[in-house]
C-alpha cells in the first residue's frame, strides 16, 4: 500500500492517490478548456495529452450526442471538482481507507453512456476503496474512461492492473454497480440477485420556482434543462411554478440556447414531439426550438419540458416526497442552487446511495 499521511482536513488518505486525483483534475481542467498543450508539468508527454485530446473530438462518432462542447464541459466540471481541498473534505469522511480493505474485492461496473463521463465517479470510488474494477463500458462511450484511467496510472502507477475493462461479458465479479434504464435494472436485479450489488433505474430531477427568481437565476436554470441535451438524470425534465408565473419568463431566459435546435438529433426530437403533439391535440407552448406543456408528469422527452402550477407549497412539497424514488435531484432556492445541477460534488451520490461506503463494507 502506500504511505499513508494525514491530510489537512484532518482524515487519514493515501497521498499518492490523494495527490493523483488532483493531477488528474489538472489535466481535466486543461482539457476542458480545449488548452494546447501545458508542458511537462501537465504530467503528460506532449503526445499523450494530444491523444486524449484527439479522443474528445471523436466522441461524437460512438455517440451522436457528444459533441466537443459537451464533452470539455463535463471534463471541465470534473476539474472544477479533482481539487485537493474537496477530495479531502469527500475521504474525510471514510477514514477506513488509509487501513485498505480487509479483503479485495473484483467490482463489476456497468456503466451508462448517456452524458459524458457518467460511469467515472463509480469507477473512481472503486480504485480509491482498494478493490478492483471490471469495467463494462456503454457502447456510446467506449474509449474516454480508459484513457483517464491511463492518465491516471502515470500518477499513480498500478492503476492499470486494477481497473479492467471487458469488451464483451462482465465475467465473474464479486459485487456489482449497474445503470441502466427501468427495463435493463430489472434484469440486473434478476441476474446480478446473488451478489452485493447498488442497481440504478431510471430518474429524473425538477425544479420548484417560488416567483422571486431573477433573470439570471432563470437563466442558470436554462444550464439544467439543455445542458447535455437534456438526457442526463440531472437535467431538470419538469419545473413547478406558481399559479400566476409568467411562463414568458422562462422563454425569454431559454432564448440564448436557440442554436441547440441546429443539433440533428436534437432537431429530429423536437420536429417528431411537436408533430405528435399536434396530432394528439396537446395543448403546447413552443419557441421554435422548445416546447412546454402543462402536466403532471415527471419525465419529459427531449426538447420538452412540463410544467405544473401550484397555489399550495405544501402540496409541492408532498409530491416530491412521494416522487422521491424517481427523483434524482431538486432545482430552486433551498436546494440545488440554479445551474449547478450538473455539477454535483464528488459526496453527491447517484441516487442518494453512498457508493463508497457499499465498497467500504464489502465483506
Amino acid at each position: 500500500m502506500n504511505m499513508v499521511e494525514k491530510d489537512p482536513m484532518g482524515s487519514p488518505v493515501h497521498d499518492q492517490q490523494l495527490s493523483g486525483l488532483v493531477q488528474l483534475g489538472r489535466v481535466m481542467t486543461a482539457v476542458g478548456a480545449a488548452q494546447p498543450w501545458p508542458g511537462h508539468a501537465i504530467g503528460l508527454s506532449e503526445g499523450e495529452y494530444e491523444q486524449l485530446d484527439r479522443l474528445v473530438l471523436q466522441a461524437h462518432i460512438a455517440n451522436g450526442w457528444a459533441t466537443e462542447e459537451n464533452v470539455r464541459h463535463a471534463f471541465a466540471a470534473w476539474g472544477a471538482t479533482l481539487v485537493q481541498e474537496d477530495i479531502a473534505r469527500w475521504l474525510a469522511a471514510y477514514p477506513e481507507l488509509a487501513q485498505g480493505p480487509a479483503s479485495v474485492r473484483t467490482v463489476g461496473l456497468i456503466l451508462a453512456g448517456n452524458v459524458p463521463l457518467v460511469g467515472l465517479h463509480d469507477l473512481l470510488c472503486v480504485w480509491i476503496s482498494g478493490h478492483k474494477a471490471r469495467v463494462k463500458c456503454s457502447s456510446q462511450e467506449p474509449d474516454l474512461l480508459p484513457a483517464l484511467v491511463g492518465v491516471l496510472d502515470h500518477f499513480v502507477p498500478g492503476t492499470k492492473e486494477r481497473i479492467a475493462f471487458a469488451l464483451d461479458k462482465l465475467g465473474e465479479v464479486d459485487a456489482v454497480i449497474a445503470t441502466g434504464s427501468n427495463n435493463t435494472a430489472r434484469y440486473f436485479e434478476h441476474y446480478f440477485g446473488h451478489l452485493p450489488r447498488i442497481v440504478r433505474k431510471s430518474r429524473v430531477s425538477v425544479a420548484v420556482l417560488d416567483g422571486s427568481e431573477t433573470p439570471e437565476e432563470l437563466a442558470h436554470l436554462a444550464e439544467d434543462v439543455f445542458r447535455y441535451f437534456g438526457l442526463g438524470c440531472r437535467n431538470v425534465s419538469k419545473v413547478y411554478i406558481p399559479q400566476d408565473f409568467d411562463i414568458d419568463r422562462i422563454f425569454g431566459a431559454f432564448f440564448p440556447w436557440k442554436d441547440i435546435v441546429n443539433h440533428k438529433k436534437y432537431g429530429n426530437n423536437y420536429d417528431y414531439t411537436r408533430a405528435l403533439w399536434m396530432l394528439d391535440g396537446v395543448p403546447f407552448l413552443e419557441n421554435g426550438f422548445f416546447l412546454i406543456r402543462e402536466a403532471e408528469a415527471l419525465p419529459s422527452a427531449v426538447a420538452t419540458m412540463h410544467v405544473e402550477r401550484y397555489t399550495d407549497r405544501a402540496a409541492v412539497t408532498s409530491a416530491l416526497e412521494s416522487h422521491k424514488e424517481d427523483i434524482q435531484c431538486i432545482v430552486g432556492h433551498g436546494h440545488v442552487p440554479f445551474g449547478e445541477a450538473q455539477r454535483p460534488g464528488l459526496a453527491d451520490y447517484a441516487d442518494g446511495v453512498d457508493t463508497l461506503r457499499f465498497l467500504l463494507d464489502l465483506k
